[in-house]
């Protein structure tokens, strides 16, 4: 590449290099070449530190205010998914978690996230988001419908209710009438959408991209 970033094979190395390097990039603002986190050698050392190194369980990232999204699902045909959703809710410093039905959370999927955060299990859905609704809470569904809005383009209330639908069924008829706007999350293949916890990680972290500080 002359006009840019190009990654070269490790068997083309320019420069007599002895170690192998991760990759090598060529760019003609660095003088043609530069090499970028090298790979370390047993037993030699060429006085260059790896670039990155692996860190597990870095601090959270202090937010400034609570956060006011609140999460909530119907009653999920899989309760591993439920997890997953606690977990990311969790990380994303998500406080309130209202899940329904008959609800048994694996500690070792959500991670104990559900220690983390206020994690309500109801009896029915309908109910608590129109109480939510008359406590000032914009009620977003996260569904494929015919005027929903595509998550790229969305932005979210700061306080408001993210509300997913059930895998299989999705948001129930009696649920969208009461939604003040649905969101979607484009699909580039097959099949036709998400994974209901991959989507709905997927979406927390787009209304924390837009809040940030909480």
């Amino acid at each position: 590449s002359t006009s840019g970033f190009g990654p070269l094979s490790l068997g083309s190395n320019p420069s007599g290099v002895a170690w192998p390097p991760k990759q090598v990039f060529t760019n003609p603002d660095f003088g043609g070449f530069f090499y970028r986190g090298f790979l370390e050698v047993p037993g030699e050392n060429h006085g260059r530190m790896n670039d990155f190194v692996h860190q597990r369980h870095k601090p959270p990232t202090e937010l400034m205010q609570p956060r006011k999204l609140v999460l909530a699902c119907p009653e999920m045909r899989s309760n591993v998914n439920v997890a997953r959703m606690i977990r990311a809710a969790a990380c994303c410093g998500i406080q309130k978690f209202i899940a329904c039905g008959n609800v048994k959370i694996d500690p070792k999927i959500s991670r104990e996230g559900e220690l983390h955060l206020d994690f309500q299990v109801r009896r029915s859905l309908l109910p608590v988001l129109k109480k939510l609704k008359t406590e000032g809470y914009p009620l977003i569904g996260l569904e494929q419908t015919s005027n929903s809005a595509n998550i790229h383009e969305f932005s979210f209330p700061r306080k408001c209710v993210l509300v997913i639908g059930h895998e299989r069924h999705g948001i129930k008829h009696d649920v969208l009438e009461i939604l003040d706007a649905t969101v979607e999350i484009p699909v580039w293949g097959m099949p036709y959408s998400y994974n209901a916890a991959t989507a709905t990680t997927m979406a927390l972290y787009e209304y924390c991209r837009q809040y940030p500080n909480g």
